[in-house]
């Protein structure tokens, strides 16, 4: 097993991302940040390289397009590094009732939140069955385990998420990699302002730093685990959908969706 490792984050400039990028830095690892803002990516990467934590790489792609999870993937082909892990992090929420959101944006979020990662994921998954280490972590959500009236696509999408990181971690065990599902709660990130979540009941009952999510995160990825929930909390309400009757259950999401 090699001494160095790469990690790819997407969507690291800034929150879960973020510090998922830390995290995978401080424990040694080189790193490959991708994301829209190249401005936010080059501050995190100049931060991390005045701690002198080894090698870090800046890529600037939009995974909203079709083209780019292959012209990333073109492009870390030509580093000629050898990819251990790949966070799939890039992504986004809408909320808002389904019909009065706009259609192009909603298939923009499914592109990104679904498309992008199932593609990068195809495209970097056959170099570590190859090579008989490494994984990767796709950034799901507590939405996975129920439907979310007012975020219809978004819960969706996240439960996609969850399903394929499950079946795959079941399909490359043998291999010695493993594909982890984190499923963070409400976290202090700009994800809540983008997707007009911060006023509503869910995010007022409390959020996680993102830092702390990150490294329950990368703690769960590094020990195997297939699906990491992070606090107690989260913990406790998706067993709770799992138990309770779907109809309860998307009636209490729908709840936690709108304002006090």
């Amino acid at each position: 097993m090699p001494s160095i490792r790469w990690t790819i984050v997407t969507g690291a400039s800034s929150g879960i991302g973020a510090d998922l990028a830390r995290q995978f830095s401080a424990i040694g690892h080189n790193l490959i940040l991708v994301a829209r803002r190249r401005a936010k990516l080059q501050a995190l990467a100049d931060e991390l390289r005045e701690r002198d934590r080894g090698i870090v790489e800046v890529m600037e792609f939009d995974l909203t397009k079709a083209k780019a999870p292959q012209a990333l993937f073109d492009a870390v082909q030509k580093l000629d590094v050898p990819v251990h892990t790949l966070v799939n992090n890039a992504g986004f929420g809408l909320r808002g009732d389904f019909v009065e959101l706009s259609i192009d944006e909603q298939l923009e979020m499914m592109n990104i939140n679904m498309t992008a990662l199932t593609k990068l994921t195809h495209l970097f998954l056959p170099g570590m069955i190859e090579r008989g280490h490494g994984g990767i972590i796709n950034v799901s959500s507590t939405a996975a385990f129920q439907a979310g009236p007012h975020m219809a696509v978004y819960y969706a999408s996240k439960a996609f998420v969850l399903s394929l990181s499950e079946a795959l971690h079941e399909e490359v065990k043998p291999h010695g990699v493993t594909v982890t599902a984190l499923c963070p709660g409400p976290t202090e990130s700009g994800f809540g302002e983008r997707a007009g979540m911060d006023g509503t009941k869910l995010f007022q009952r409390g959020k996680m730093t993102s830092e702390r999510v990150a490294e329950i995160g990368v703690e769960g990825y590094r020990a195997g685990h297939a699906i990491v929930v992070t606090g107690i909390r989260n913990r406790f309400a998706s067993q709770m959908s799992r138990l309770l009757p779907r109809f309860l259950t998307r009636r209490v999401a729908k709840s936690l969706q709108s304002s006090p």
